[in-house]
C-alpha cells in the first residue's frame, strides 16, 4: 500500500510553508518538488541556498523515516550541502534515497535537479534514529 501523499506532507508544516509537493514517497525513494518563487530567493531572483538545503533536508529525511520500524522517529544530525548552479525559475525536484540503514543511524542523500533535468545541489545527510522511552 503506497502512503497517503497529501497525509505525510501534513506532517511536515515547514515544508507546506515553503510551497513544497510530494509526487513520491517510500522508504527506497522520495520525489518533492518546489516551484520558483520571489519570497524564496536572495538578490537578483536566485533561489535561496537554505531553501534548496531545506528541500533536501525534508526529502532526505522523510525517505528515513518511510524506512523506520514502527514507532520510530528521526532527526538530521549532519548535513553537507553542494551547491552547483543556481537556480531562477520552474521548479526545483528533490530525489532522496537512502545509502545506508543502520541500527542507530541513516544516511540519506538528496539530488536537487532543475527543469533542464541538470543537478541543482547534492545533499548527505546523516538521520539519528530514535527508538520510543520504554
Amino acid at each position: 500500500m503506497s502512503p497517503d501523499l497529501d497525509a505525510l506532507a501534513a506532517m511536515m508544516p515547514f515544508a507546506a510553508q515553503l510551497g513544497m509537493v510530494l509526487d513520491e514517497a517510500g522508504a527506497d525513494r522520495v520525489v518533492a518538488r518546489l516551484d520558483w518563487a520571489p519570497q524564496l530567493c536572495t538578490s537578483g531572483g536566485i533561489m535561496h541556498g537554505g531553501v534548496l538545503m531545506s528541500l533536501a533536508d525534508t526529502a532526505g529525511a522523510l525517505v528515513t523515516f518511510l524506512g523506520l520500524p514502527e514507532g520510530a522517529g528521526t532527526a538530521t544530525i549532519t548535513s553537507t550541502s553542494q551547491l552547483f548552479r543556481p537556480v531562477s525559475s520552474g521548479t526545483v525536484r528533490a530525489v532522496a534515497v537512502p545509502l545506508h540503514r543502520g541500527r542507530t543511524t541513516v544516511t540519506a542523500q538528496s539530488s536537487l535537479f532543475d527543469d533542464r533535468q541538470r543537478l541543482v545541489a547534492q545533499v548527505t545527510q546523516i538521520q539519528a534514529v530514535r527508538y520510543p522511552q520504554s
